[in-house]
């Protein structure tokens, strides 16, 4: 069984506010961490999860098998939530979870090809049904639409040496080879600062914190984004949530890179403005300290709530 280890998961329930008798939409089921808080509070409830990879689904429904008599699990993206939730005739839940992290079982799953630090096939897809992969990408897209998608995707500036490089090197037949390939470009690992809350190395002056990174981490991110459409996904589902709630019903996205928060912020953002939603996060929520300490994936998660306005006259 694996278990999954929820991001700022206190926060979310608190900004959730969940009623015993309500319906909630778990839209990134992934190992069921934030489906079984939820389903331990609800009595007469539901909870409806999402996820597009029909692994995530099987475990989930492992991990959940004491809930099922109100749980419903169902291996479609998150992106169609709406039509989905008319079929099952729901026309307001008063809340929604997403987590638009990468899920550890995928990281760990060498043979899905996400992950530069194990070999694997250049796949990356989350759905294994669907027919563009990484490899597609990697070996047949021209240099500059290749630099393109690592510039737009992973926020690398350096895209255009490693679109050239990629270019000369194919085929680039596995993760670890790509990963080579860029470091090599690259000239090692990179290291970034950070400055850490709660805490100085002198007085008044903020303790730094110096991270390094695998060269190749940008250009995973971007290969995985393009292969999933995730940011066209993410659009679509922020684009139909307030549809999907109750009068009152709130939406907590949990995100891990600037992409995805920027998409998030400016949804959320022009919500409040429209008075459609309240923008209960006017400041982005991180996690504490010591979630960073017991779980150093939480490190870069922004948390953002909003809550339905009533119809307007």
């Amino acid at each position: 069984m694996f278990m999954h280890i929820p991001v700022l998961l206190s926060e979310a329930l608190e900004w959730l506010a969940i009623r015993a008798d309500g319906v909630y939409v778990d839209a990134t089921v992934g190992a069921g961490g934030y489906s079984r808080a939820i389903l331990e509070n609800l009595t007469t409830g539901r909870l409806i999860g999402f996820d597009r990879d029909p692994r995530a689904i099987e475990i989930a429904q492992d991990n959940l098998a004491e809930y099922k008599q109100k749980l419903t699990l169902i291996q479609r993206d998150y992106a169609e939530m709406l039509p989905l939730l008319r079929e099952l005739n729901i026309t307001g839940v008063n809340g929604i979870v997403a987590d638009l992290g990468l899920s550890q079982m995928q990281i760990d799953a060498p043979e899905r090809g996400f992950s530069w630090r194990s070999e694997g096939p250049l796949d990356m897809r989350m759905d294994p049904s669907q027919q563009l992969t990484a490899a597609d990408i990697v070996n047949h897209y021209d240099e500059r639409q290749l630099a393109r998608v690592i510039y737009e995707y992973g926020e690398e500036r350096r895209s255009q040496r490693i679109a050239r490089a990629i270019v000369r090197a194919r085929p680039i037949r596995n993760t670890v080879q790509l990963a080579n390939l860029i470091e090599s470009c690259l000239g090692g690992r990179r290291s970034f600062t950070k400055r850490k809350r709660g805490g100085s190395s002198t007085a008044g002056a903020p303790r730094i914190i110096k991270k390094r990174i695998h060269p190749a981490t940008q250009t995973f991110q971007a290969l995985r984004i393009a292969v999933n459409g995730e940011l066209d996904s993410l659009n679509q589902f922020l684009d139909d949530s307030p549809a999907c709630l109750a009068a009152g019903g709130r939406i907590v996205v949990i995100s891990f890179h600037s992409l995805e928060d920027r998409i998030v912020k400016q949804h959320f953002q022009q919500w409040d403005r429209e008075r459609r939603m309240r923008n209960l996060t006017k400041h982005v929520v991180r996690p504490s300290e010591s979630e960073v300490h017991s779980n150093p994936r939480s490190r870069s998660a922004r948390l953002r709530a909003a809550e339905r306005m009533g119809d307007q006259p």
